[in-house]
């Protein structure tokens, strides 16, 4: 296979970036590092230095643009966290290099003994044992404190336990979280929603599913679930619409028409 050579911008010059057969052929994952060039000091004692990043990149699916990485940085404690940002890949090989080393030493230690304590975290608030969950969710929080699961999983250990304040705090962080709302995080956030409601938590239970509808607009469970908090809410012009939003969306959903019919039947 021949080589697909690109010429892409960095640091104010241009660099003709050849791509390897290996990377043409395989998806790119691991740890990668930029370098920036920073002035430190004031004055006369003003000198440049040279900075290291470092970041986790992971090969998306493909767009219109062809192929795209997805570039995240990594926190104090070697942890992929908070925002992605694509490039595509002449962008990305023109400005990142890999740091394999340092991907077996700092990071891929790290992620495992946080995966770890998630997922005792997940079996014992399975089985109940609500207080040793709350334990490992804070841990893997230690971690990184904008975890998804984790941040969900503390949650709706405190609505179990009816601590619903707590709850209520867990819910703020939840709904700043772009992530949380990410498609393979879909049944963790039905599952949040549902709890918020069936908490009495009914105003946060709105605003959530409205923040999840915001990333989500063609979800018919979502609409039914916002249905549900507004009905409880006593709002029902409000309830019908988003009722009606599902059916159009899902004219078969089971529940949705089961909902609809009980609300006629009471006038």
């Amino acid at each position: 296979m021949t080589s697909d050579k690109k010429t892409v911008a960095q640091d104010d010059s241009l660099h003709s970036i050849t791509i390897p057969e290996d990377i043409e052929r395989e998806k790119i994952s691991g740890v990668f590092s930029s370098q920036s060039l920073n002035k430190v000091g004031t004055g006369t004692t003003v000198r440049k230095a040279i900075q290291k990043s470092y970041w986790f990149a992971e090969e998306a699916a493909p767009d219109e643009q062809g192929r795209g990485i997805m570039v995240q940085p990594l926190n104090n404690n070697n942890i992929p966290s908070g925002p992605k940002e694509r490039y595509s890949l002449s962008e990305f090989l023109g400005k990142f290099n890999p740091e394999l080393e340092y991907y077996q030493a700092e990071v891929f230690p790290r992620i495992q003994e946080m995966n770890s304590t998630l997922k005792r975290a997940e079996q014992q608030r399975e089985q109940g044992a609500l207080y040793s969950a709350q334990f490992e969710y804070e841990a893997t929080l230690s971690f990184d404190e904008q975890n998804v699961r984790a941040n969900f999983g503390l949650g709706l250990t405190y609505m179990e336990r009816g601590e619903s304040e707590k709850a209520a705090d867990i819910f703020e962080r939840v709904v700043d979280l772009d992530a949380a709302f990410a498609p393979e995080h879909k049944h963790l956030f039905n599952e949040f929603g549902i709890n918020l409601r069936k908490s009495k938590l009914t105003d946060q239970a709105v605003e959530y599913y409205s923040r999840a509808l915001e990333i989500s607009k063609n979800d018919e469970n979502l609409y039914y679930n916002i249905a549900r908090a507004y009905y409880e809410q006593g709002d029902k012009d409000a309830c019908l619409h988003n009722l009606h939003t599902a059916l159009r969306l899902k004219p078969g959903h089971k529940e949705a028409n089961k909902f609809l019919k009980y609300i006629n039947k009471e006038g």
